[in-house]
């Protein structure tokens, strides 16, 4: 079965069941008019009780305007929405959590956050999801200071926590110490990858001796003067010294992290890194380069963010398992201290069976859900 025949066989990939089953009026009358009157007075006595009573204690809302769906960019709320159904899927499959799609037809931030504030008492928590830098951190930002339950952009925090549990295991692996990093792209993605390891590195989680962003116009650098708030940001945690190109910034490197856009990275520059480089070809559909060149080239580990090549990182790997332990643990606002531990206990369940090739657990191990939501549950007791 091809993929538009698997989509259009039940319209979509969700549906919403009932859990309870009307066999007689007194079940009837429970769930609906007259006694469900009493559940609603509970609740306006007491709003909070709607957690308890309604699904706004379980259901996680995956939320996008369709600004940066996959590699396409800006394809709009209405071609969005396969993969938010699709992120809705894995959640309950990986996960067991209910989930609901939601794509918003809107034209700002200010609107955007509007909307989800407006609609957020529905749900227990909120996954942003392809939305476009900046405006995506003025938006997560916005809504996990406003709202009483976590809100996560998972382009930005998914992926960079499974990104820092696959490069402790290549560091790991090839037992390289001192680590010369180079990532490209500062999207959600790159910005919160730089974040994530430069934390990693100030908690001895890594071991670095230098650690250098790019965008499409060079190093990112306080002598840049184009610089938006969160590339400054960027550059007061990263080596800079003067605007160089990204082919001199991967001269003696020993990692290339990309977040950007296919053919980014050459044969030529894989070849002028450290002997024996880790690549992390992360651009989707499309990597920087081929695995298969990157590893001609000379490259030591190779991963990429697709399913067809081995050492696949992926924001899933993640997310189901982050989620399952917010709930349980009730977090209200998921901090950096949540996304070092998920990232190290990925690392560590991992380590019995790493390899080159296998830096990380499958994105259908059915136990990585319950292994990262324990991890949280630990940081709260």
């Amino acid at each position: 079965m091809d993929t538009f025949e698997l989509h259009s066989k039940h319209t979509g990939k969700l549906s919403i069941e009932s859990i309870i089953q009307i066999e007689d009026k007194d079940t009837l009358s429970n769930i609906y008019t007259p006694n469900v009157g009493k559940i609603c007075m509970a609740i306006k006595e007491n709003p909070e009780l709607i957690k308890k009573y309604t699904i706004a204690g379980k259901v996680v809302a995956v939320i996008s305007d369709g600004s940066a769906v996959l590699g396409f960019g800006n394809i709009g709320p209405k071609a969005g929405l396969p993969v938010m159904e699709g992120k809705c899927v894995i959640f309950k499959e990986l996960a067991g959590i209910d989930a609901y799609p939601l794509c918003l037809a809107v034209k700002s931030s200010e609107e955007f956050i509007q909307t989800v504030k407006n609609l957020a008492l529905n749900f227990a928590a909120i996954n942003l999801e392809d939305i476009a830098a900046p405006q995506c951190f003025e938006i997560e930002d916005r809504l996990s200071n406003e709202l009483d339950i976590p809100v996560i952009h998972d382009d930005q925090h998914g992926t960079s926590i499974v990104v820092l549990a696959a490069l402790m295991g290549a560091q790991h692996i090839t037992g390289k110490t001192n680590l010369k990093i180079i990532v490209s792209g500062a999207g959600a993605a790159g910005t919160n990858i730089v974040k994530i390891i430069n934390a990693a590195s100030n908690s001895n989680m890594l071991s670095i001796s230098s650690l250098k962003a790019f965008d499409s116009k060079g190093l990112i650098s306080k002598s840049r003067v184009d610089l938006t708030p969160m590339k400054i940001e960027l550059a007061n945690i990263t080596d800079q010294n003067l605007i160089q190109s990204i082919e001199k910034g991967l001269i003696d490197a020993d990692v290339f992290i990309g977040v950007s856009v296919a053919g980014a990275l050459t044969v030529e520059m894989v070849k002028s890194m450290s002997t024996k480089p880790i690549i992390f070809a992360l651009a989707n559909p499309e990597p920087e380069i081929k695995p298969e060149e990157a590893i001609l080239a000379g490259a030591e580990i190779v991963a990429s963010g697709r399913s067809d090549y081995p050492n696949q990182i992926n924001n899933a790997l993640a997310y189901p398992g982050m989620f399952k332990g917010l709930l349980k643990a009730n977090v209200k606002k998921v901090t950096m201290e949540h996304k070092l531990a998920v990232a190290k206990a990925l690392f560590e369940y991992q380590k019995p069976n790493m390899s080159k090739e296998t830096l990380l657990p499958s994105i259908l191990d059915r136990n990585v859900p319950d292994v990262i939501a324990n991890c949280i549950l630990s940081l709260t007791k």
